[in-house]
């Protein structure tokens, strides 16, 4: 019976671990922090040039789970394609864009071409989880 029962709780144990590590969370050891968030879209007047184009030269597409995060995020690890979770909306969404530098501990949603949503969106606060 031990043989059989000790490997199985061990197994348990791995699942539920590797479980815990995949979704943010204080006990799995991912960085957190309180934020503000906005939306943006692809249009000319919110970006430089070519409205499909991010800063680190990654291409946007509607409906895909992208952000831009303020420059001071980048140096605590929120750099090109870093997977963020935001509360309240789930995840991951990838970090593709990045804001101009007088933006502080903020993140913008991106929502393709559907600016009315963005507006209605509008500011928020909330908690982001990032490895």
């Amino acid at each position: 019976m031990k043989r059989v029962l000790i490997p199985l709780l061990v197994a348990c144990l791995f699942m539920l671990l590797g479980y815990a590590m995949s979704q943010p969370n204080q006990v799995a050891f991912w960085n957190n922090m309180e934020v503000t968030v906005t939306a943006y879209n692809s249009t000319r007047a919110q970006t430089d040039g070519n409205p499909h184009r991010a800063a680190w030269n990654n291409r946007l597409r509607p409906g895909m789970k992208a952000i831009a995060v303020s420059r001071d995020l980048i140096k605590l690890g929120l750099d090109n394609q870093a997977e963020v979770w935001i509360e309240g909306f789930g995840g991951p969404y990838l970090v593709m864009d990045k804001m101009n530098r007088r933006y502080k501990r903020r993140i913008d949603i991106y929502f393709g071409k559907n600016v009315r949503a963005a507006r209605e969106f509008g500011r928020r606060k909330a908690r982001i989880y990032w490895r």
